[in-house]
């Protein structure tokens, strides 16, 4: 956790490493815009592409069955989270930052 010098703001961290902030209006300004699936979406300081991906409702890829896939164990052990992230497949998407102007390609 950090608190920010004046008190205003708390940060903490949730399953998958979701970033959230408690701030006034206008917290998101601070975060940063990825494209998922040719989707922009802004995410808050420090929220892992696997997150990411889970708050745009987008499976990281699909089994052989074309049942869709997403983070299981949020430490980069099952690979169920993999997604080609600025060109490169097969990144463990639980195991990025976001950072702003990345590219994920999911399935």
């Amino acid at each position: 956790m950090k608190r920010s010098g004046n008190g205003t703001a708390f940060w903490g961290w949730a399953a998958f490493g979701i970033a959230f902030e408690i701030k006034g209006a206008g917290w998101m300004s601070e975060g940063c815009s990825i494209t998922i699936n040719g989707r922009e979406v802004r995410v808050t300081p420090g929220t892992s592409v696997a997150a990411a991906l889970m708050m745009a409702n987008e499976p990281c890829r699909f089994s052989v069955r074309g049942e869709a896939r997403g983070p299981l164990c949020g430490m980069g052990v099952c690979m169920e989270c993999r997604a080609t992230v600025d060109g490169v497949a097969h990144r463990r998407t639980c195991q990025l930052v976001c950072a702003d102007g990345m590219e994920v390609v999911t399935g």
